[in-house]
């Protein structure tokens, strides 16, 4: 009898210990590490990439917090100096979108590479997944800066074994509908753009 009582006991608590680990599970946490393309210069509350990227990984379903961890006018080795301590150790995955001040300043494509390659490494060492978004050189620096510049993204994704995203501003550059006024950073609009363009790769990340 005694058995009997507990085997009904045990079945009752099974669907209650089900729901208290699903309401207990944490969100999975994303942090977007970048520039102003990430920090959102010029946009309002809420338009900034990380802001939609959350927004419409929820909307599809996944229970995601991403912080905005975009400086405007970051280079590299400014995201190399400040890489430890703006992404915390239960981070699950980083996008890491970083260059393009470097690229605009023609620092040498070297220095950017050389920088980028620490930061994945300090995420791996961190066992912290990486999503490479690159960057492509502005025609007016000339076909050697491009040449140097633009093989570092899918090269260090082959390297690593990345996830590569390999122009943040696919379909977005070079249309003056989607950018603001000073024809480099998205509008709101252009920030949808984008937020469409990466959305499977983050989604693939996440089913990891």
């Amino acid at each position: 009898m005694f058995k009997r009582l507990a085997v009904l006991f045990f079945a009752a608590m099974l669907p209650i210990v089900g729901l208290s680990a699903a309401f207990s599970a944490e969100p999975a946490k994303i942090v977007a590490f970048g520039d102003s393309l990430t920090a959102g210069y010029g946009l309002s509350p809420g338009e900034s990439f990380p802001e939609k990227l959350e927004q419409s990984l929820q909307q599809k379903g996944h229970d995601v917090v991403i912080a905005n961890a975009g400086v405007s006018g970051d280079t590299s080795s400014g995201g190399l100096q400040r890489l430890d301590w703006s992404v915390p150790d239960d981070t699950d995955l980083v996008i890491l979108e970083l260059g393009a001040n470097d690229m605009l300043r023609g620092i040498a494509p070297s220095i950017t590479r050389s920088n980028l390659d620490e930061m994945i490494a300090k995420l791996r060492e961190r066992e912290i997944e990486v999503l490479l978004v690159g960057m492509l050189a502005a025609p007016n620096l000339g076909p050697d800066y491009a040449e140097a510049f633009n093989p570092i993204y899918p090269e260090l994704a082959s390297e690593y074994e990345l996830a590569l995203y390999p122009f943040f501003l696919d379909g977005v550059a070079a249309q003056p509908q989607l950018l603001l006024g000073d024809g480099m950073h998205p509008n709101a609009e252009g920030v949808d753009r984008m937020v469409e363009g990466i959305l499977p790769l983050v989604e693939a990340e996440l089913a990891k």
